[in-house]
């Protein structure tokens, strides 16, 4: 359902269309976590615990991101040390 038709069209989408495209974005999420290698988000965490035995960080001061090119996946932490 594009934007046009959702302004133009007056009734209600029925429940089969709405459930539909909520059902494409739950298979379009599975299937981005099914190419991330699994060993990531176990790498992340004890990077984490590493940095925590010598600094004391919030989970708040912690940013991950994961970029996913053709050959190579990057992981990157941001932290934010105190003074």
């Amino acid at each position: 359902m594009g934007i046009f038709d959702y302004l133009l069209k007056k009734d209600k989408p029925s429940s089969a269309s709405v459930a539909k495209e909520r059902l494409q974005i739950i298979v379009a999420h599975e299937r981005r976590k099914r190419n991330q290698p699994d060993y990531l988000p176990m790498m992340q965490q004890e990077i984490l615990s590493v940095i925590r035995k010598y600094v004391e960080i919030a989970d708040d001061q912690v940013t991950v991101q994961l970029e996913n090119s053709d050959d190579c996946s990057v992981l990157e932490l941001n932290i934010t040390l105190p003074e």
